[in-house]
């Protein structure tokens, strides 16, 4: 792809100081958050109130400002959602991120000037996806962070029919799952990810297990925990590839790290732009580390690197590496080589390769050479220990530099105000003034007077309407047509000059309070609401139940043939295994089988869609938005999975209008938002998953080829996934199983299966009919005793409210417990 335009540079904003500190540091637009509907709820965020004057501040300086609206919205919230999204278009905002593709369509009826950027909470990784992004009427596609610089020099140029102007992240935290599939805070903290709620799991201590033994790996215990994404000294190759926008993470950063953090991309860009592209500076990589930093690294934009992603040593904000403990002695320590200088009034941590909740370090008392002082009686002996490592963690030189920079705040941009002034004794003078699109005339209340001394001139004039500080103007071309000497008080000037300024400025939109609609403004969800829930009420509630089974090898999937489940859903490691297990099952029988495509598809991984295609199965269960680009023209009937994160009927709407026959709700949905669900929107478009291991991190990140091997990649790992079963265990005990699949993505399962049987009279009562049984590691004997047992509930032999118990399973629905959700 050809580069069309200097790329954009996007920086986040938590508050005020944030916001301003962007601007002055670079940044081309920033992203923020409000109260409600944005994925970082931890942050200050901005108020509805301030929305406008946010607006203002940005326009003002030539940025753009976009509105974060990046989680799952909840049927209950339909109308809140339309609400915000008429003050957004009227804040002027001039784009929103978003998820939920339920509201991509809502904003589309309600702010149609408003841009729609795609969240990387939607999870596009691949051409096909954004294709998809594109039909919906999104104009631009923020992309998951796991893809190589390879894989996006496979996206076509934005200006192609089925493409979009593309953003990627450059720099901050990665988490450790594919954005918008990590269902784990919800169900080890009950905080959803897909709500703003992140409990930041992927950050605590694991343990490895190995075959079902423990296995020493040291002081490696953030087994989850990525490096920080700093994609500084790739910026050239970056922009060589067109993309339009370079993101910055960090809505829950400091003011110190959004300047610090801002300024040096700006300068890289700047840099690559005049062809003088270099890597950063010593001191650019210190300010990066230096302001946060878990460790810096390039990401997946080189491929993976499984040895260099995830150190495992800590989790937490360090900073730079200053050196290995030498001696120690009374409150003081020595450094075998200091690599990073320290001062008197610097922060230090020592990290001892344990918990590092209880690390010792402090601020420094005083620096001889390589021995460090800290205050008497605040380093106890035996405290640190030779070998241990030394990080710095605050420095209160470059903070008080930072501040400098952000008191320098950057300038408004103005527009030049062109004017034409006409006039002759005894008649009024006459200005004609012109900005932008702009224009007024504007008359004196005073004649003009010959002149006997000093006329109005070009200089006069030029110096009297000129005088436009504090305004949004400066004076442009000034034409005059003054035949004879003339003269008007300059009291007369003065007013005229401010009158025109008032008549050119702009009202802002503060009239009226953000949370009381318009009488005037139709509401878009009676429009659009009323055609799905009118399906809803056509339910036959004397249709059968259908229960579906998903097996995870081909051992499970023939046990349960004798069964005859309604439909067996296939999803294996290997997917060469899909064409011979379909061709046995339909030797053996008539039960339906539908093939499950990877959660994520890539670029140029359209490879294994061909292979569920080649097998012939008679429906394909749909994981990610690539797929059902490719499968819609395979003429193949698709069921939708959990991963697309339908959360209201206007997502399943757009699903369902895709060609979709049914789809999986979101696990984020509890029992009562589910239950709306079903009433505003017709049950016949719903499968339930009732059993199942629930699947927390899906991840880039292989912690076989990690912790099992010295390679970097499939190509040199070695493949122990093929001979070992692996889980990392939490620190309350529970070990979770990690599986991985065709693209050597992993996925951590839940420790234990969950059952939300005791929810089947209510959901039996809106209609629902079709339910999904999901197989992990179970014995064929245990799926066949499993399918009997939720069989019989359905039919109400059993009492499924006992179900979960009997069977072994905690009564829980989604990623939420029973009790929670009561």
């Amino acid at each position: 792809m050809a580069s069309p335009h200097k790329p954009e540079l996007l920086a986040p904003a938590g508050d005020w100081d944030c916001l301003k500190a962007a601007v002055t540091a670079g940044a081309d637009a920033v992203y923020f958050g409000l109260p409600a509907f944005n994925a970082r709820l931890r942050a200050e965020n901005f108020t509805e109130a301030d929305l406008p004057l946010v607006m203002e501040y940005l326009h003002a300086r030539g940025r753009r400002g976009y509105l974060t609206l990046n989680v799952l919205i909840f049927p209950s919230e339909l109308a809140e959602a339309e609400r915000l999204l008429r003050w957004v278009e009227e804040s002027k905002v001039d784009a929103i991120i978003v998820q939920d593709l339920g509201l991509v369509r809502l904003a589309l009826e309600v702010c149609p000037q408003v841009e729609i950027h795609a969240s990387t909470q939607m999870t596009l990784t691949s051409p096909e996806g954004v294709a998809f992004a594109r039909r919906q009427g999104i104009s631009l596609a923020v992309l998951a962070r796991e893809l190589s610089i390879r894989e996006l020099a496979k996206f076509p140029s934005p200006t192609e029919p089925s493409s979009l102007p593309l953003e990627v992240f450059v720099h901050g935290a990665l988490c450790v799952a594919y954005s918008g599939q990590c269902l784990t805070s919800e169900v080890l903290g009950r905080r959803s990810a897909n709500r703003g709620e992140c409990a930041q799991a992927c950050r605590l201590p694991y343990s490895l297990e190995v075959d079902g033994q423990p296995r020493d790996l040291g002081d490696r215990a953030y087994l989850l925990s990525p490096q920080d994404l700093a994609a500084i000294d790739e910026i050239p190759e970056l922009i060589k590839l067109g993309l339009h926008s370079f993101k910055i993470e960090g809505r829950l950063k400091s003011p110190d790290y959004i300047t610090a953090v801002t300024s040096v991309y700006r300068k890289a860009i700047d840099r690559a732009l005049a062809n003088h592209p270099t890597p950063a500076s010593q001191e650019e990589k210190y300010r990066l580390e230096m302001t946060f930093s878990r460790g810096l690294f390039s990401g997946w934009f080189h491929g993976v690197d499984h040895q260099q992603l995830v150190h495992a040593r800590f989790g937490k904000k360090r900073g730079p590496f200053a050196g290995k403990i030498a001696r120690t002695g009374p409150d003081w320590i020595e450094l075998k080589e200091m690599l990073t200088p320290l001062y008197p009034g610097d922060g230090v941590v020592i990290d001892r390769g344990t918990d590092t909740d209880k690390e010792p370090g402090g601020f420094l008392f005083g620096v001889e050479g390589n021995r460090l002082h800290f205050r008497r009686g605040s380093l106890p002996a035996n405290t640190a220990r030779l070998g241990d490592r030394v990080w710095k963690t605050k420095d209160p030189q470059l903070e008080k530099q930072l501040k400098a920079e952000r008191s320098k705040e950057a300038p408004t941009q103005t527009t030049p105000l062109h004017l034409k002034i006409s006039g002759q004794a005894g008649q009024p003078l006459e200005i004609h003034a012109a900005t932008g699109n702009q224009e007024v005339n504007l008359s004196s209340t005073i004649s003009l007077a010959a002149a006997r001394n000093r006329p109005l001139t070009p200089d006069s004039l030029r110096d009297q309407f000129g005088r436009l500080g504090g305004t949004q103007f400066h004076l442009g071309d000034l034409a005059l047509d003054l035949p004879q000497p003339v003269i008007l008080p300059v009291s007369e000037l003065n007013r005229l000059r401010r009158e025109l300024v008032t008549c050119l400025t702009p009202t802002p939109a503060l009239s009226r309070s953000p949370s009381i609609p318009s009488p005037s403004q139709k509401k878009a969800l009676p429009n659009l609401l009323p055609p799905i829930s009118g399906r809803a009420k056509n339910n036959n509630l004397t249709e059968p139940t259908q229960l579906s089974i998903l097996c995870r090898n081909p051992v499970q999937a023939e046990a349960l043939l004798p069964e005859n489940p309604d439909l067996l859903y296939l999803d294996f490691e290997d997917l060469r295994r899909f064409t011979p297990t379909v061709e046995t099952i339909r030797k053996k029988s008539k039960v339906p089988v539908y093939l499950a495509t990877p959660r994520i598809q890539k670029a140029g991984e359209t490879g294994f869609f061909r292979l569920i295609e080649n097998a012939k199965p008679e429906g394909v269960l749909i994981r990610n938005l690539g797929a059902l680009d490719y499968f819609r023209s395979a003429k193949l009937p698709m069921i939708g999975d959990f991963s697309l994160n339908v959360a209201n009927a206007l997502s399943a709407d757009l699903f369902i209008s895709e060609g979709l026959q049914r789809l999986t709700p979101s696990y984020d949905l509890d029992i009562t938002q589910l239950l709306e669900l079903l009433r505003s929107a017709p049950p016949s478009w719903f499968e339930l998953t009732l059993h199942q291991h629930i699947p927390m991190f899906h991840m880039e990140h292989c912690v076989f080829a990690a912790f099992l091997s010295q390679g970097k990649d499939h190509l040199t790992c070695g493949r122990p996934c093929d001979h070992h079963r692996i889980a990392v265990r939490d620190r309350v005990g529970e070990s979770h199983p990690i599986r991985a699949d065709v693209g050597c993505r992993n996925t951590v399962f839940n420790s234990s299966p969950q059952s939300g049987a005791s929810h089947i009279p209510q959901l039996l009562a809106t209609g629902l009919r079709h339910f999904r049984l999901e197989l992990l590691d179970e014995s064929p004997e245990e799926a066949v005793s499993l399918l009997r047992a939720y069989r019989e509930a359905l039919a109400g032999q059993t009492d499924p409210s006992h179900l979960a118990r009997s069977l072994g399973a905690r009564d829980q629905l989604g990623v939420l417990s029973s009790h929670s959700q009561r």
